[in-house]
């Protein structure tokens, strides 16, 4: 039991440190535009080298683990974070950042393929859904964390003296007076680090992957390939990694362009906001969901999206700060609503037509680079603007979606829709 406890904490520590390492890019964004003098298309490239990586190492990741099993994948990932981390606190050139970003990325990918299936073993099949939905938390919780860390080093680094803390002091060492923001990228080599040894020190169980989690044969994908429901569903995932990330990395750009407000301070401190606001929204869906048809959570969560999208966009400055990371809030309930309506619309291959979702992440790569190219022509407004084309599509799945089974809502059992799949 005491083993069982032990590596449960783990999974969530891994939980926790992939998203330190995965959701900084928003609040350096500014500082990257800044200090590598590139354009807004350029800046939004790095995130699509970190999600390209995320994405197309989603299927890959699958059989590595099949064929290594858990605890060498899941070290090798935290190798990759690591590498990718220490050759840009090294090397702060923007080059380096991408190539950087992408290896990060790939760790990280290979890491939530494989600690999914170790957590069902680890807490009980009995439990799994429970310490999913906890895991999403403690996920969200460093996502909400690492923007306030960011922002606490750049303004602390450069007034560092003796009476300053280990932390302070071991940093102002190592880090270039003029690139503070860089200091994030030696505490996630020294976490991953870390994390490598932990892992190769804990003693894993045997995990025997069910249906879901086993990865499918090329028949299946070929089959999935050719119903029209799987495409449309990966484009529902992919907008909504893009409306995600598309929002997250660039709020503090937006604030500190139009509005005049410090990216180190106000900046930062929003886009926490953004990510805890996604977070809470989480128990606020479960409760909608217990009332409502998924499928009207959706349609209108989609709507307080856009609505306030639109007064972030063309509102006040104080009103933009508000309505940015409330956007959070409203995208919380919609990343498990596409997904769970997805599966819940084929007969079959689940598990393969889930990793062809999680490919669907690319969207977290795709869409910031977008937005920062029509930035550059046209202005970041005008950027932003794309953001309402993929909401519109995860508002579209809301109208369009039928699946064979429903949510189960209070006084009303899950059942059958009696709408065909298309296909």
């Amino acid at each position: 039991m005491a083993h069982r406890r032990y590596l449960i904490g783990l999974i969530f520590l891994t939980f926790f440190v992939i998203s330190l390492l995965s959701n900084i890019l928003g609040p350096i964004v500014p500082d990257i535009i800044s200090t590598f003098h590139v354009s807004l298309g350029a800046a939004g490239f790095l995130a699509f080298a970190f999600f390209i990586a995320y994405g197309v190492m989603s299927i890959p990741a699958g059989f590595l683990v099949q064929r290594f099993t858990e605890k060498p994948v899941m070290v090798a990932g935290f190798i990759a974070g690591t590498l990718g981390s220490l050759s840009f606190a090294l090397f702060p050139r923007y080059p380096v950042a991408v190539v950087s970003l992408f290896t990060i990325g790939a760790g990280m990918a290979i890491l939530q393929v494989a600690i999914n299936p170790l957590l069902r073993v680890a807490g009980g099949s009995e439990n799994f859904a429970f310490n999913c939905a906890l895991s999403q938390f403690v996920f969200g919780a460093a996502s909400f964390l690492s923007p306030l860390l960011y922002s606490y080093l750049v303004l602390n680094l450069g007034s560092t003296t003796r009476s300053s803390n280990l932390l302070l002091r071991a940093l102002h060492q190592v880090t270039p007076p003029q690139l503070s923001w860089i200091s994030m990228y030696w505490i996630f080599t020294v976490v991953a680090i870390l994390m490598v040894g932990v892992l190769w020190l804990s003693r894993f169980p045997v995990v025997e992957p069910t249906d879901e989690e086993r990865p499918g044969t090329l028949s299946m994908y070929r089959n999935l390939a050719r119903q029209k429901v799987v495409w449309a569903y990966f484009i529902g995932i992919f907008a909504y990694t893009g409306c995600e990330q598309g929002t997250s990395d660039w709020i503090s750009r937006f604030l500190s362009q139009y509005h005049g407000f410090d990216p180190h301070t106000t900046g930062a401190v929003a886009v926490s906001w953004f990510w805890g606001l996604l977070t809470g929204g989480c128990f606020i869906g479960m409760v909608l969901l217990k009332l409502f048809d998924s499928r009207r959570v959706l349609i209108a969560a989609s709507a307080g999206a856009l609505i306030c999208l639109s007064l972030a966009l063309f509102g006040s400055a104080k009103l933009c700060l508000i309505a940015l990371p409330l956007i959070g809030l409203f995208a919380a309930v919609m990343w498990p609503i596409v997904n769970s309506l997805a599966l819940n619309s084929v007969k079959e291959f689940h598990g393969s037509f889930a990793g062809i979702l999680n490919s669907g992440i690319i969207g977290g790569a795709v869409v910031p680079v977008i937005i920062g190219r029509l930035g550059d022509a046209f202005g970041l407004r005008t950027g932003m603007m794309f953001l309402y084309i993929t909401f519109g599509i995860i508002a579209f799945i809301g109208f369009w979606a039928t699946p064979l089974i429903t949510n189960a809502t209070l006084g009303k059992p899950a059942n059958s829709s009696s709408s065909p799949v298309i296909v």
